[in-house]
């Protein structure tokens, strides 16, 4: 597998973070507190993944946002890999959940590219 490093520069990977916690908190400003950034910092973020992945990823619903269906299939893909990369970061190796994250991620890599 090879990296297209295009694709990366264009693309600025601690949206998905940003994108991650909201989905988990819930809500722009308790992802905001989290994140220790302001509020309109992380509308902006989701304001250019809204775009990028044209789709509103989050729907007002009181005081909390419901994830969109797109959303939940890039936080059910996006989840592991970021636990992997957490892991790596953090330790410098992959422990027993991240290595379980990794061997599921490949397992659906090859389901989806027979590869």
């Amino acid at each position: 597998m090879t990296i297209d490093q295009a694709i990366f520069h264009k693309f600025d990977l601690n949206s998905l973070v940003t994108f991650l916690v909201v989905y988990q908190e819930r809500g722009v400003s308790r992802a905001a507190k989290s994140l220790q950034v302001t509020q309109p910092a992380v509308s902006n973020v989701l304001s250019k993944l809204r775009t990028k992945f044209d789709d509103p990823l989050f729907i007002p619903c009181g005081r909390v946002v419901r994830p969109t269906h797109k959303a939940d299939l890039i936080a059910e893909v996006l989840a592991p890999a970021m636990i992997i990369v957490q892991e790596l970061i953090a330790q410098g190796a992959l422990d027993k959940d991240a290595e379980c994250a990794l061997a599921q991620m490949k397992v659906e890599i090859f389901s989806l590219t027979g590869k």
